[in-house]
């Protein structure tokens, strides 16, 4: 939680317990204005001679509040299971048949994917028994929207997602702003088939594709990139190879390691 947050947290709490000595409140009318002095203070020296306490409260507010974020992920996570994991509009990787499916949304001007490309890329090569989806989530401006575009055309040519990988490699593995041009030089470095990649561009697969993605990002609270799905598990942000080796292993086994 960040610092504004747990500020927030606890003008929250503070506010809670002193709600009942509101004059509006059904229970303040219950005290005179003397005794509503009184509790009010005796409160806050409490909280000033304890402030731990806020601590733990905090802490418990964070607790329950992670418990039911999870709770509506794995719901979002069961309702649009069939656009997450079997989408016929995604790039699938790996282990057709993985006992765990790993999808990650990603942005192609996204410096944090960049950098979490590596994780994928060696969860990839080290289990074989893993399934890998990649979804295409521009949300860095127009730039990764006809980079985007030209990704979904270049999944549309191959069906194997080789070609796609190498595209994928190069492109967000590259310096610049990833655009249109960018990704058409990276589809041509891997031996697409430029007139027929124009031709994809203009298709409405485009669209739905990057409409179908965006509905599902928005159900499951993702608001950047990268961002995950593991089995049931929603990850937002760039967590690191080993927590997500770990919600990996927690779905395929029940426990942080197999």
């Amino acid at each position: 939680m960040t610092t504004i947050s747990r500020l927030t947290a606890a003008a929250a709490l503070v506010a809670a317990l002193l709600a009942f000595t509101a004059p509006q409140t059904a229970r303040a009318a219950e005290f005179s204005e003397p005794q509503k002095t009184e509790i009010q203070s005796i409160v806050r020296e409490y909280l000033v001679a304890h402030p731990e306490v806020l601590q733990e409260a905090m802490q418990e507010f964070e607790k329950r509040q992670g418990v039911a974020e999870a709770e509506k992920h794995k719901a979002a996570v069961k309702e649009y299971s069939q656009a997450i994991f079997s989408s016929p509009r995604q790039v699938n990787l790996g282990n057709p048949d993985g006992n765990v499916t790993f999808v990650e949304f990603f942005d192609y001007n996204c410096g944090y994917c960049k950098r979490a490309m590596s994780d994928m890329l060696t969860l990839l090569k080290d289990d074989p028994k893993l399934k890998v989806v990649l979804k295409e989530f521009p949300v860095l401006g127009p730039g990764s929207v006809e980079a985007a575009q030209v990704a979904i055309a270049v999944r549309m040519q191959d069906k194997t997602g080789k070609k796609y990988l190498e595209f994928h490699q190069k492109l967000l593995g590259g310096r610049g702003q990833a655009d249109k041009a960018h990704a058409m030089a990276a589809a041509k470095d891997v031996g697409m088939n430029m007139a027929q990649l124009e031709k994809d561009l203009a298709s409405p697969e485009i669209k739905a594709t990057l409409e179908e993605t965006f509905k599902v990002a928005e159900a499951l609270g993702m608001n950047g990139t990268p961002s995950y799905v593991i089995g049931s598990d929603v990850i937002v942000g760039a967590v690191g190879l080993p927590a997500l080796q770990e919600k990996i292993n927690t779905n395929r086994c029940g426990k942080a390691s197999c």
